[in-house]
């Protein structure tokens, strides 16, 4: 699809104006919405349950937090910010008895959409706004503000009124004062959970572990490995985030940089290439998404196997005790 872009002049928040909107889950994407929402004049109600972290904060931030169904009952625009897995679950218990015709559900994140969790009655539409970025940026731009870029996208069959509405609740996020991207539910869903996978989590984690392993394993210091392997990242995604692969290869050494050119394609060759576009294969035929919520409903024991055996790791052994002799990183 050709790529529009959408900015303040083309977003009108009085499509809002009229419109309860219900914030279902009050983690770091939920508190930043219901605030942008409500300091952009919109009418905001909040949906979670009584008894965890995040009602007491609702209500430290001036909320009235109350039960979701309640929260679905009143609202016209009810967007789901609790994690993937349990988008099913609660969508059907606790918001698909309260809605009506003319709702709208929403996600931050198209994957309960995309993979059949949440299948709204008829005439109720689907909506995605996705913030590219964590709670805090959506927060903290708009309070100095800018805004963190958005994707917006609308389900099939959704009527036309809700790609306008979807633009109107991104501006009051901050959202349009940086840009809004039109894509697809699909194309948000594969490209989000690629990335994940493949390069900023995955690929990045793996990546790490496997250089400081090489390294010690060579005989090297632990703590040099570390330095060099995991702490100066820090250096490099700032250089990336801000200028791109050009700015990030003028600021390194000369050393670095022709490092950078020969080394790359041999540890990042076709064969890595060719495991990329299975991995995006089990994404778009839905196969990850089923092992995951499979996982979900067992418990999460994968889960949580691989969170214990990876907290044991050397390299986070190591990193404890040597970010203990930098005070600075927790102030960042």
């Amino acid at each position: 699809m050709q790529t529009r872009i959408f900015y303040e002049d083309d977003a009108d928040l009085d499509l809002l104006k009229d419109r309860k909107i219900a914030v279902v889950g009050y983690g770091a994407q939920g508190a930043a919405h219901a605030q942008n929402l409500r300091d952009s004049g919109c009418d905001v109600v909040i949906g979670q349950r009584e008894g965890g972290r995040g009602y007491d904060n609702a209500i430290k931030d001036g909320f009235d937090p109350m039960p979701i169904s309640a929260a679905a009952e009143i609202s016209d625009l009810i967007n789901l910010l609790l994690p993937d897995e349990v988008h099913g679950e609660v969508f059907d218990a606790q918001i698909r008895p309260y809605i009506a015709p003319g709702n709208i559900v929403m996600t931050c994140h198209g994957f309960s959409f995309h993979y059949g969790l949440v299948q709204p009655p008829a005439g109720v539409d689907t909506l995605l706004v996705a913030p590219k970025g964590q709670g805090h940026m959506v927060r903290g731009e708009y309070l100095r503000g800018g805004g963190v870029p958005c994707l917006v996208a609308t389900g099939e069959g959704a009527r036309e009124k809700t790609l306008q509405i979807g633009l109107a609740y991104a501006k009051a996020l901050g959202g349009t004062r940086a840009g809004v991207i039109e894509t697809t539910i699909a194309a948000e869903t594969e490209t989000d959970l690629f990335g994940e996978q493949a390069v900023l989590c995955g690929g990045l984690t793996a990546l790490v572990q496997a250089g400081f392993e090489t390294l010690v394993d060579a005989g090297y210091q632990p703590e040099l490995a570390y330095f060099e392997c995991m702490h100066e990242l820090k250096i490099i995604i700032d250089l990336l985030n801000v200028g791109g692969l050009t700015k990030m290869r003028d600021a390194i050494s000369t050393t670095a940089e022709y490092g950078d050119y020969v080394v790359g394609p041999r540890v990042i060759d076709d064969q890595v290439r060719s495991r990329m576009k299975d991995v995006l294969a089990d994404i778009q035929n839905g196969k990850f998404a089923k092992q995951f919520v499979d996982q979900y409903k067992q418990g999460h024991p994968e889960l949580k196997a691989y969170r214990a055996r990876h907290e044991s790791l050397q390299i986070e052994r190591v990193g404890k005790r040597l970010r203990a002799m930098m005070p600075w990183l927790d102030q960042n």
